[in-house]
C-alpha cells in the first residue's frame, strides 16, 4: 500500500472514531447498562485506549506496547484501567470478571469474540459502538477500526 493511501486510509479511520466517539458522547449509548463507576472506565475511555494504539502493526504473541496479536491488544488496553485478561482469546472469553451479555446488549468498550464455524473462540477486538470494533486483524495487518465481519461473534463485559 502507498503511503498516499495508506495516510487516506488512516485519516479516513481517525474521522470516522472521531465521530463516532462524539456521537456516543452525546448519546450515551457507548455506556449504556454500566453503573456510573464503570462508566468512567469502561466505556469511552476503552474505545479511546484502544483507537490510541490505531496503526501499530500485528505480531503474533505480541502484548504490546509496540505491536499486539489480537488478545494482546484486548489485555493491553485493558490494563491500562487494572483490569488483567489472559493472553488468549478463548482464555480471555472464559476468564473470571468477564461476564457474558447478548449482542443486542453490547455497548462501546466491550469484548467481542469471533467463533468459527466449530463455535470454538478464534479471535478478540473491542466493541467501539455502531457496528464497528478496534482489532489487531492478522499478520501484516495493523490495529484498526473496521466494521464487525460477521454476526458469529459473542460479547463479553469486563467487570
Amino acid at each position: 500500500m502507498s503511503t498516499t493511501v495508506r495516510e487516506r486510509s488512516s485519516a479516513r479511520s481517525k474521522r470516522f472514531a472521531a465521530v463516532l466517539l462524539t456521537g456516543l458522547a452525546l448519546s450515551g449509548s457507548a455506556l449504556a447498562g454500566a453503573t456510573p463507576a464503570q462508566a468512567a472506565t469502561s466505556g469511552q475511555e476503552i474505545v479511546r485506549e484502544a483507537q490510541r494504539h490505531e496503526g501499530k502493526p500485528y505480531v503474533y504473541g505480541a502484548v504490546g506496547p509496540d505491536s499486539f496479536d489480537c488478545s494482546g491488544f484486548t489485555r493491553y488496553v485493558f490494563s491500562r484501567f487494572g483490569k488483567d485478561l489472559p493472553h488468549n482469546s478463548a482464555a480471555q472469553y472464559d476468564a473470571a470478571g468477564v461476564r457474558h451479555i447478548t449482542q443486542a446488549a453490547k455497548a462501546g468498550g466491550d469484548l467481542v469474540f469471533m467463533k468459527n464455524s466449530a463455535g470454538s473462540i478464534t479471535h478478540v477486538g473491542i466493541y467501539a459502538g455502531n457496528n464497528a470494533w478496534w482489532v489487531a486483524p492478522k499478520s501484516g495487518d495493523q490495529v484498526k477500526l473496521q466494521t464487525l465481519y460477521s454476526d458469529n461473534y459473542v460479547v463479553g463485559r469486563v467487570a
